[in-house]
């Protein structure tokens, strides 16, 4: 005789008063920012066929270099992308309702665990490699260019900059990280206290 199947228990929904529930459905307001992020993601999509279009009607007149300058942009739209996915998915999970995705073969991994905090240093993890790429073109494009092209595109203190903001990019990463690691330890440990 096999065990009858436990049924779940009732959510029991808490009336509330007019002026919490109306703050509290303030939050829907998210709703058309999250949609116009989705509609961007659009625009990527376009972008990056429109790119991989190019590079197929191009491959062979283009140079090695130039071949991986495109594929470089490719990898640019696919990480921003990648970015607007977990600004969306969880942002909307997290800010404003629950998407119950729970046993959806689909379900990304890290949707789980995700919270204003996890999301913030996923999100910088993001720039950071978003950053990466561009600073590698802008390295390989500024070798590549004749003096009179990298004069009026490439110079040395746009690069300068361009490397100042991807250090201060990474710097802030590491510093949101440690943040959250400091604001996560248990009590008893911030306080000094060890168990023996």
């Amino acid at each position: 005789m096999s065990p009858t199947p436990k049924t779940p228990r009732p959510v029991k929904v808490v009336a509330l008063r007019p002026l919490p529930m109306l703050i509290f459905s303030s939050r829907w307001l998210q709703l058309p920012l999250y949609i116009g992020l989705i509609i961007a993601q659009g625009v990527y999509v376009v972008l990056f066929l429109k790119e991989l279009w190019h590079l197929i009607g191009h491959s062979f007149d283009f140079s090695e270099q130039q071949i991986m300058l495109v594929v470089l942009g490719l990898i640019d739209v696919v990480m921003i992308s990648n970015l607007l996915v977990m600004v969306i998915v969880g942002g909307y999970e997290t800010f404003v309702s629950r998407l119950n995705l729970e046993g959806h073969p689909d379900e990304p991994e890290w949707l789980s665990h995700v919270n204003a905090s996890v999301l913030k240093i996923k999100l910088a993890m993001a720039i950071i490699g978003i950053s990466s790429i561009h600073l590698l073109r802008t390295f390989i494009e500024a070798g590549n260019l004749g003096s009179a092209a990298r004069a009026t595109n490439y110079t040395e203190t746009g690069v300068m900059w361009q490397t100042i903001i991807h250090t201060v990019f990474i710097i802030s990463a590491i510093g949101i990280a440690l943040a959250d690691r400091i604001s996560s330890v248990p009590s008893n440990v911030a306080h000094g206290q060890t168990e023996h």
